[in-house]
C-alpha cells in the first residue's frame, strides 16, 4: 500500500527545534534506543533542514550515537513532505502526517507504511498521550501495529 497523507500545512519555523521520539516503528539503525531526539534546524544558505537525530544505544548509559541528516522540502504548498538523506546518494519520503495545533506532538511516516515515529516536545509522557496520538494516526488509515515504545528521562 502507499500512503500518500500528510497534514494540511506545516509552519516550517514553529516546527523546528527538538523533537522527543515517544515511540514507533523505527529503522534498523534506531533499535535499542534510549533518549532518541531529533533537532531540526533550518539551513537558510542551503535551503534545507539540518537534522541533528541522536540516542544511546541500549541503555541511558549506552554510546552515544549521532546520525546528521539533511532534508529538503518537497512540497512547498503544504511543507508536509520532504526528502530526507541520512547519507548520499540515498533520499527517503518523510511524510508529516499528523500534528498538533500547538506543535506539541507529531506523527512522521514513510509511503510505504514501513516506519512510524511518534514524537513531542517534552522526553517523557504518559502512555495515554503516546496512545491517544497512535490512535489518531490508526484512524487516518495508517498501520500503528508493531510500535516500540522509546525510553525517555524526564
Amino acid at each position: 500500500m502507499n500512503y500518500k497523507h500528510t497534514v494540511q500545512s506545516v509552519d516550517i519555523p514553529q516546527f523546528m527545534g527538538t523533537w522527543y521520539v515517544w515511540a514507533g516503528r523505527m529503522t534498523y539503525f534506531e533499535r535499542g534506543a534510549f533518549g532518541a531526539q531529533e533537532t531540526y534546524t533550518w539551513n537558510p544558505k542551503e535551503k534545507r533542514i539540518d537534522i541533528d537525530f541522536s540516542f544511546h544505544k541500549d541503555s541511558f548509559k549506552g554510546e552515544l550515537k549521532k546520525i546528521p541528516q539533511k532534508a529538503w522540502i518537497e512540497n512547498q504548498t503544504t511543507h508536509a513532505h520532504w526528502k530526507v538523506q541520512p547519507f548520499w546518494p540515498l533520499k527517503f519520503d518523510y511524510l508529516i502526517i499528523d500534528l498538533d495545533p500547538k506543535y506539541q506532538w507529531t506523527a512522521v511516516g514513510v509511503p510505504s507504511g514501513a516506519y512510524l515515529w511518534i514524537m513531542g516536545r517534552v522526553p517523557k509522557v504518559t502512555d495515554k498521550q503516546i496512545n491517544l496520538v497512535i490512535d489518531r494516526v490508526k484512524n487516518l488509515g495508517y498501520p500503528t501495529q508493531n510500535m516500540t515504545q522509546v525510553p525517555q528521562k524526564g
